[in-house]
């Protein structure tokens, strides 16, 4: 099941971000992606993930268009974690973190045992098991973006699109979940993960996509994409690899 993209433009009703993209993201790939602030990282990940629709171009999961499948159907195939998103919850961190199994669930309303089991080890993973009957409001800025990963985690997509997803995140939990979704990649997921430092991406993805200001983008795997001068290029200033 490859998530193929052909000749998109991303971006706004007057505005486009992205132009002229070509790639192919399949199962067992860790993608990184790497641009400047405004570039259009954001509005790229909401594009694959079918919630905003491309300005040209297509889209497509297995030859269909995203924006034909229904929300559950895409749900149970793609799982994006938002760089940002109110957390006006309610309920506990468990509750929360049990969301990511709606698309699976054939009760709408009625999660299963199975489901909890999922959820609970989700939180174990992310170090939140002893948080799990805590309001999610009652959470750090830190433990917070570990429940929105658990979330996605719970969620069991086949791919995973993730917006800067180490924001807020200490030095340990950043190595920890980026080995994760590594390991989630080798085990036959697809990972996208939006970062800032090219050597996170160099020792945790395989594949990259370099987001430029100006001109096409730039995909392949990190050995060909992440150079020195490609990445002066993209930034605009020195770097040493």
């Amino acid at each position: 099941m490859t998530l193929s993209v052909r000749g998109l433009e991303a971006g706004f009703t007057h505005h486009s971000v992205v132009r002229g993209l070509t790639m192919d993201i399949a199962p067992g790939q860790c993608w990184a992606v790497l641009g400047n602030n405004g570039s259009g990282k954001t509005t790229l990940l909401h594009t694959l993930a079918g919630i905003r629709a491309p300005r040209a171009g297509a889209v497509t999961l297995e030859e269909h268009a995203l924006r034909d499948l229904d929300a559950a159907e895409r749900a149970r195939s793609i799982g994006l974690l938002l760089q940002e998103e109110p957390l006006e919850f309610w309920g506990s961190v468990l509750e929360y973190v049990g969301l990511g199994r709606y698309p699976h669930r054939r009760a709408r309303f009625a999660p299963a045992l199975e489901d909890e089991r999922i959820a609970r080890e989700q939180l174990d993973l992310l170090e939140l098991s002893a948080f799990a009957g805590r309001p999610l409001a009652s959470l750090s800025g830190g433990e917070r973006q570990r429940a929105r990963l658990a979330l996605v985690l719970t969620q069991q997509p086949i791919y995973y699109l993730l917006d800067e997803p180490l924001q807020h995140l200490d030095l340990r939990h950043q190595a920890r979940i980026l080995a994760h979704f590594a390991k989630l990649a080798a085990g036959g997921a697809a990972v996208v993960i939006v970062l800032h430092d090219p050597a996170l991406a160099q020792r945790h993805c395989d594949h990259a996509l370099l987001v430029f200001d100006r001109g096409a983008p730039l995909s392949g795997t990190c050995e060909t994409v992440l150079t020195a001068a490609n990445l002066e290029r993209l930034y605009g200033i020195p770097v040493t690899l």
